[in-house]
């Protein structure tokens, strides 16, 4: 059995000063915080580098959750990543994980699958501490199966008995 380990934040970050029922916007510090968290979880160099990673990743996510998770999504980001997240045309097509860490290997120059891979966990291991584990249970729920090890979680298979 071959294990995977995903990238998470060394240190932690408060949430972006937002509380979406009073419908106030994030900060910018809201945004610095969300890249240092990718910066530390993917261990990058510089944080222009963990900053042009979360933007594809998030783009490249953007067009995968659609609906009501995907206003809740932007609402818990910063107003710079919302954007990102809400600027995308959603998918015609349901992507598995590995299709979606391929998409964005694509997206990104010299990037490998592995490479990609590591990229989208350090993005998306930082999600779930703004979205919150509920919003987060549901997103996974309209995506195929595999994503949640890109989000840091493990990946329960529903027994059948």
């Amino acid at each position: 059995m071959t294990m995977t380990t995903v990238p998470t934040p060394t240190t932690p970050f408060r949430k972006a000063s937002r509380n979406p029922s009073r419908g106030r916007t994030a900060s910018r510090a809201g945004w610095s915080e969300l890249i240092d968290g990718v910066r530390d979880a993917g261990q990058y160099a510089t944080t222009a580098e963990a900053e042009r990673v979360t933007r594809i990743v998030l783009s490249a996510l953007g067009g995968h959750v659609i609906g009501d998770e995907r206003v809740e999504l932007a609402r818990a980001l910063p107003e710079e990543a919302a954007r990102v997240i809400a600027s995308q045309i959603p998918a015609t097509r349901p992507l598995t994980a590995a299709e979606f860490v391929d998409s964005v290997a694509a997206r990104i120059e010299g990037a490998t699958p592995a490479t990609a891979r590591w990229d989208v966990s350090s993005v998306l291991s930082v999600l779930p501490k703004l979205a919150g584990d509920d919003l987060l249970d549901r997103i996974l729920r309209q995506l195929p199966p595999g994503y949640a090890l890109l989000f840091g979680r493990a990946e329960l298979a529903p027994t059948t008995g």
